[in-house]
């Protein structure tokens, strides 16, 4: 069984540097692999196996970022060929897009190149990163990879992957029990008379995106004003 902790992290200059290389790197790998592999089957009907390390020779810049998010990337391309020919419906595998790329990249733990110790998060070729965490890792746990992925709103988070036992089910004996009445307005109230109170937070949030889009849309755009604004809408 496997389960993901999400954190979020504080790289340093030089390391949104590289996190912004590494996503440029995977992005190009990706593209380059998935136009050969297209040209190949267009023109002789068969499968062309390609890896990252064959690049590396032609354009040096690629050794500067983790090997592993490049293997990763193979990975992907090779998944989604497979859905392809498995089922039409999936769709063919699509390039990433420069203009509005998604910024993330996955990684594998492999000889402790990547650890989680003393609220710092250890990435291969990053070394150590400070990160929030607010959760505490179960003990018996192991770490198998980390996916590195940054928002919208600029935030940087990590996606920790984790091999774990199935849990045993207990089966316990109630010691008290409690009815409860749905009520559209406050979503439940109980057999006590207690009412949910609830808070409303969809709609409060969706008032406050609602007033940011107005603000946004006002803003010139390419300004700093927009690009302010425009944090503050996707955050």
């Amino acid at each position: 069984m496997n389960t993901v902790y999400r954190f979020r992290i504080y790289p340093n200059k030089s390391q949104r540097e590289l996190f912004a290389k590494t996503f440029g790197c995977v992005r190009f790998v990706y593209n380059r692999m998935l136009a050969e592999k297209k040209a190949y089957y267009e023109k002789t009907g068969k499968n062309l196996s390609v890896t990252p390390a064959r690049y590396k020779s032609e354009f040096p810049w690629l050794k500067e970022v983790d090997s592993l998010a490049l293997c990763n990337a193979q990975l992907h391309l090779q998944t989604a060929y497979k859905n392809f020919f498995r089922d039409d419906s999936a769709g063919f595998p699509k390039f990433k897009s420069k203009k509005k790329p998604v910024r993330s990249y996955t990684t594998n733990c492999v000889n402790g190149n990547i650890a989680l110790q003393n609220g710092r998060l250890k990435l291969p070729k990053a070394g150590w990163v400070r990160i929030r965490q607010h959760r505490k890792i179960e003990e018996g746990y192991r770490l198998k990879g980390a996916t590195i992925t940054q928002e919208a709103d600029e935030r940087y988070y990590v996606a920790l992957l984790y091999s774990c036992e199935e849990p045993v089910n207990e089966i316990r004996k109630a010691e008290s029990v409690i009815g409860l009445d749905f009520s559209m307005k406050e979503l439940y109230v109980d057999s006590n008379g207690n009412r949910a109170a609830y808070p409303h937070f969809f709609s409060k949030a969706q008032k406050k995106l609602a007033r940011e889009q107005r603000k946004l849309s006002h803003c010139e755009q390419g300004s700093n004003r927009y690009k302010k604004q425009k944090k503050k809408v996707a955050r």
